[in-house]
């Protein structure tokens, strides 16, 4: 799995909206925001407007829980569109799969691309397995990223508590905004 931040932006902004529901002076919004941050039910709803872009590339298990956090927009490697367009290897997946599950996954894709069928697009995408690594551009919310944080930083799939809690914790510009 690999997470990068493309981007982050809405903090000024953020703390702007925060001083004028204080009608105090954006220097001194800071101490606020850290003082709410945690304090969820609409207090800390200036965390909703500064958002991040992530690039990653995970297997399709890790995505499926992902897409709980629907709250957040997401473009990806259609499985739809490209799953067909090459042959699969080792390196398509996030650990060793058995080398026969990648040649009947091939064999599949030779089928349906000599038979463009319904059918043998279903058995692909049937077969296709769990560990295949899907790259996506992600926007989330620091809200959003909060509910995650609390919700995945022991999470008994490696992923969240080995990679993805942690290289957002240690990357994104405003961490004290997040976990408490």
């Amino acid at each position: 799995m690999e997470v990068k931040i493309l981007n982050e932006f809405g903090y000024e902004e953020a703390m702007l909206g925060l001083s004028l529901s204080y009608g105090i002076n954006i220097s001194k919004t800071r101490e606020i925001a850290e003082g709410l941050c945690n304090k969820d039910h609409g207090h800390n709803k200036f965390l909703e407007m500064i958002d991040v872009w992530l690039d990653i590339t995970a297997p399709r298990y890790w995505w499926q829980e992902a897409d709980t956090y629907r709250l957040s927009t997401k473009q990806s490697e259609s499985t739809m569109h490209t799953i067909h367009k090459r042959h699969l290897t080792q390196d398509d997946f996030e650990t060793e799969i058995n080398p026969e599950l990648i040649n009947l996954v091939n064999r599949n894709i030779d089928t349906y691309n000599r038979t463009k069928s319904s059918l043998d697009f279903l058995r692909l995408k049937i077969n296709m397995p769990e560990g295949l690594l899907q790259r996506r551009i992600w926007k989330l919310s620091y809200k959003n990223l909060r509910e995650i944080l609390i919700q995945r930083s022991n999470h008994r799939l490696p992923e969240w508590r080995e990679i993805f809690c942690p290289y957002i914790l240690n990357n994104v510009e405003h961490p004290e905004l997040l976990i408490k």
